[in-house]
C-alpha cells in the first residue's frame, strides 16, 4: 500500500513555506486540505499560496469555486482520494497539507457513508435556524449527540444542521457513525509543526496586521461588490466575519483588528487540541522562520524513511 505524507499544523505556523520546500525534496504535489482555500476571490483572508509558490508544485483544491458554490468536507474527502489515486499512478507523490482537521480527517480517513440530503427536512432545518438562530440549533444537538456538539460552534452551521438532519434520519449521532470511517488504498504517514503558544500567537498577530495593510478589508468590499453575503458559510470564517461585520458598522477598524487577532488565536487552539488526538503524528519544533529550510529537510528525512515519496 502506498504511504502518503501529511503536513498539518496550526494557523501562522508556516505550512506552506515549509511544504514547498518539502514538495521540492520529494517531488511532490500538494493537495490542500483548507476549507477556505478553495474558494475564488478569498485570497489575503485564506493565506493561500502565492502565484508563484504554485507554479513551483503543483497544487489541487486552491481557487476551484465561488464563494456561493457548497463544498463540504465529504465532497473534499471523495475528490482528494481521486487526485491521490491519479498522482500515484502518475508515480508522483501526492502531499496533503493543510489545518482544517476535518478535512485532513476526510481525505486520510474517510468520513462515514452517511445518509443523503433530505430536501424537505433540510428547509425546515434551514427556517429554524433564520428564525430561531443557531444557538438553539446547537442546544438541540447537544442533548442528541452531544461529543458532535462539543466540536462545533454557533458559527458553524452547516456542519450543526448536518449532525440534526443525521440524526433525524437515522436516530443515531452523527459522532457515533463517524467511528466507523471509509477505508483507503493508501497510509498517511503525518507530521506537524508545533511553536511555543506565546510564539505562535506573536506570529497570528502579526500576520493578522499584514493581512489588513496588504487590503484584507478592500477585499471583503469586492466581495460584497460582487453580491456575496456574510450570510455565505465560505464567508462564516475568522478574518471575513470580523471584516464584513466592520463594514455593516458593528464596530470600528481597532475593534476589528484586535477580534480578528483574538479569534485567530482560539482557532488555532482548537486546531492544536484536534491535533494532538492523533497519536499518528509526529511533531517537529519550530522557533522561528529561519528554520524552515532545516525543519523541510528533516520532515523530509521523516517522510523518505516512512516509505514515502518512492512513487
Amino acid at each position: 500500500m502506498s504511504r502518503v505524507p501529511v503536513l498539518v499544523g496550526p494557523t501562522a505556523s508556516g505550512k506552506t513555506a515549509v511544504s514547498i520546500l518539502i514538495a521540492g525534496r520529494l517531488g511532490a504535489e500538494i493537495i490542500s486540505a483548507d476549507s477556505r482555500q478553495v474558494y475564488r476571490f478569498m485570497d489575503i483572508g485564506t493565506a493561500k499560496p502565492s502565484g508563484k509558490e504554485r507554479r513551483a508544485v503543483p497544487h489541487y483544491f486552491i481557487d476551484d469555486l465561488t464563494p456561493e458554490e457548497e463544498f463540504s468536507a465529504g465532497s473534499f474527502g471523495k475528490a482528494g482520494c481521486e487526485i491521490v489515486s491519479r498522482i500515484l499512478r502518475r508515480k508522483k507523490v501526492p502531499f496533503v497539507v493543510g489545518g482544517s482537521g476535518l478535512y485532513v480527517r476526510a481525505i486520510i480517513d474517510g468520513l462515514f457513508d452517511g445518509p443523503s440530503a433530505e430536501g424537505e427536512l433540510r428547509g425546515l432545518l434551514g427556517e429554524r435556524l433564520r428564525r430561531e438562530g443557531p444557538e438553539k440549533l446547537l442546544e438541540e444537538l447537544r442533548a442528541v449527540d452531544p461529543e458532535a456538539a462539543s466540536k462545533m460552534l454557533p458559527t458553524n452551521t452547516r456542519r450543526i444542521i448536518r449532525a440534526l438532519e443525521v440524526y433525524h434520519l437515522t436516530g443515531r449521532p452523527i459522532s457515533k457513525l463517524q467511528q466507523k470511517p471509509l477505508r483507503r488504498d493508501f497510509t498517511p504517514v503525518l507530521a506537524a509543526l508545533r511553536w511555543d503558544r506565546a510564539a505562535l500567537y506573536a506570529r497570528i498577530d502579526r500576520r493578522v496586521e499584514d493581512m489588513i495593510a496588504r487590503g484584507l478589508v478592500s477585499e471583503a468590499r469586492r466581495l460584497r461588490s460582487k453580491g456575496y453575503s456574510s450570510s455565505l458559510n465560505a464567508l462564516q470564517t475568522v478574518g471575513y466575519k470580523e471584516v464584513f461585520e466592520f463594514l455593516e458598522g458593528e464596530y470600528d477598524s481597532t475593534r476589528m483588528v484586535e477580534l480578528i487577532k483574538q479569534n485567530s488565536r482560539r482557532y488555532a487552539k482548537r486546531q492544536m487540541t484536534w491535533f494532538r488526538r492523533d497519536r499518528r503524528i509526529r511533531w517537529f519544533d519550530v522557533r522561528g522562520e529561519e528554520e524552515f529550510p532545516e525543519i523541510a529537510a528533516r520532515i523530509s528525512e521523516y517522510f523518505l524513511s516512512e516509505g514515502c515519496g518512492s512513487g
